[in-house]
């Protein structure tokens, strides 16, 4: 049986003793709502194609938001989240700064904070602009972005990909190498836009 088939029949997600799983289970708890939303809608696209070699444009994205997504708000974001499609990275990192530092992105994907246990400056994540301003003062935040993401989510808003990358440790705050101007110079990890 599918693993998210599995979890939408039981209402039960198997856990192995590992970084990975721990920080699933943990996201679960942190985000019911979503966690469940995106159970279903991948259980929804099982049951119309079964399970391929190749998951399909939806549920590729169900499982890229599920893994790696961090959270930007629409709103609150406008100039960051602008930025970081056009890869400047200058301007999203350095011209906004204030804007990344009053309000932190928030990362939901599993996968990227397993990564973040040996950061390295290229860990990257992809950018999930959510609807909802929001300001973290303690759990009720949290729950209502969960909520709001719920509602959020559906095959519509996640085809096309609607994700851009974020280099997680350019955040102000994330990575005390990100203080300086020339952090933001690695072409490797900073790259330029795609022709």
């Amino acid at each position: 049986m599918a693993y998210e088939s599995y979890i939408f029949d039981t209402q039960t997600v198997p856990t192995r003793d590992n970084w990975h799983d721990l920080f699933n289970g943990l996201a679960w708890l942190r985000f019911p709502r979503t966690k469940a939303r995106l159970n279903a809608l991948q259980a929804a696209q099982i049951s119309l194609a079964g399970v391929q070699s190749l998951r399909g444009a939806v549920r590729d994205a169900l499982t890229l938001f599920d893994e790696n997504a961090v959270l930007l708000s629409q709103s609150l974001h406008a100039p960051v989240i602008e930025a970081l499609k056009k890869r400047d990275w200058q301007a999203a990192f350095q011209t906004h700064r204030d804007i990344l530092a009053l309000h932190p992105p928030v990362i939901f994907g599993h996968a990227l904070l397993e990564k973040l246990l040996s950061p390295y400056k290229a860990v990257t994540g992809h950018v999930f602009p959510a609807t909802t301003p929001w300001v973290f003062t303690g759990a009720q935040d949290c729950a209502q972005l969960d909520a709001d993401l719920t509602a959020q989510l559906c095959e519509a808003s996640l085809c096309p990909k609607p994700f851009v990358p974020l280099p997680v440790l350019g955040v102000p705050g994330w990575w005390a190498a990100n203080e300086g101007l020339d952090f933001y110079m690695d072409s490797t990890v900073f790259r330029a836009p795609r022709s």
